[in-house]
């Protein structure tokens, strides 16, 4: 019987891949790895890949992108983190509360996708 496993690479379709790759390095702390395809950067993310990509099929124009997605992305420390997201200018859409995964907080990126970062459990 065939049966889906679960998730095992995830890819964000963004509007400007320079600018979100920017975005996720330089706010989220994101680091890219050495070998990325032509259109998407792969960051070193454990354990699952996460990528953003340009679209491979046309995007709406205006608007967040993902609504109706929750990515759920462990840190280390979701409250310092949340510090160092504002800190670098990143806009945190719910405050630091504690939730099934612990201690987290909902950060947008620049085409509006929600990710929600929590404390990782140990």
């Amino acid at each position: 019987m065939a049966i889906p496993i679960g998730p095992s690479f995830i890819a964000l379709q963004v509007r400007d891949l320079a600018v979100s790759a920017a975005f996720y390095r330089d706010v989220f702390g994101f680091t890219a790895g050495d070998r990325n395809t032509p259109g998407a950067v792969v960051f070193t993310t454990k354990p699952i890949a996460l990528a953003l990509r340009e679209p491979l099929r046309p995007l709406p124009e205006n608007g967040p992108l993902g609504t109706g997605m929750v990515l759920w992305v462990a840190c280390d420390d979701a409250d310092t983190f949340h510090d160092l997201v504002v800190q670098r200018g990143g806009k945190v859409l719910t405050e630091l509360r504690d939730g099934p995964f612990g201690r987290f907080f909902v950060a947008s990126d620049p085409d509006g996708y929600a990710i929600t970062f929590h404390t990782a459990q140990r």
